[in-house]
């Protein structure tokens, strides 16, 4: 079972979450097609993950990424 997220694999997700919203009958597999190389449940844990990291950062037990400025 493959773990790691490609970047591009990532920006699908996230593009895949804003076009398969929870209303969407059979959301995980249309994630999954659409980020390819992932099954419906790895997608589904993934985004488990990320609204985990989201609770924690705005509870305040984790600190706010310091990600770096784009400038392109």
């Amino acid at each position: 079972m493959s773990s790691s997220w490609s970047t591009n694999q990532n920006k699908l997700f996230e593009r895949a979450l804003a076009v398969f919203d929870t209303d969407t009958p059979d959301r995980w597999q249309n994630v999954s097609r659409m980020v390819g190389g992932k099954s419906p449940d790895e997608v589904k844990r993934h985004y488990e993950d990320l609204v985990s990291d989201i609770r924690q950062i705005d509870s305040g037990r984790i600190p706010f990424p310091n990600y770096r400025s784009y400038r392109g």
